[in-house]
């Protein structure tokens, strides 16, 4: 899968914030000297992360109180349930995640893979 480097802004001492990429949102954390990057919204529900709690390493969804790993991104309370998060790198004083983007695909190719029983979620 490519990876797209994704900007994320000036930290300017703030604790969260959410950038806007190529029509995605991703939610940034500065955990005091390590910032984390992950999508802005819940892999459960959908729900926005930007107000969920952060609670001993964990980010806790403000939606159905699922509990996210910051380290790993594995759920507390659903092991199916994974948090994606984004490699963060540093370049010429700059701050960007590494982000993988898939490749689009035809509706052709969308039903023949869904036929053969392949994961849903293509864009």
């Amino acid at each position: 899968m490519p990876l797209t480097r994704v900007p994320l802004g000036v930290r300017d001492g703030r604790e969260r914030w959410t950038v806007h990429h190529e029509g995605r949102d991703y939610l940034v954390l500065d955990l005091g000297g390590r910032l984390v990057v992950t999508d802005a919204r819940c892999p459960h529900k959908q729900q926005p992360l930007a107000e969920g709690l952060l609670r001993d390493g964990c980010l806790v969804c403000p939606g159905h109180w699922y509990t996210f790993d910051l380290a790993t991104g594995a759920c507390r309370n659903a092991t199916e349930t994974a948090l994606p998060l984004h490699p963060v790198v540093e370049e010429d004083g700059h701050w960007y995640a590494e982000v993988g983007v898939e490749p689009a695909r035809s509706w052709s190719e969308r039903l023949r893979a869904h036929a053969a029983g392949e994961g849903a979620g293509d864009r």
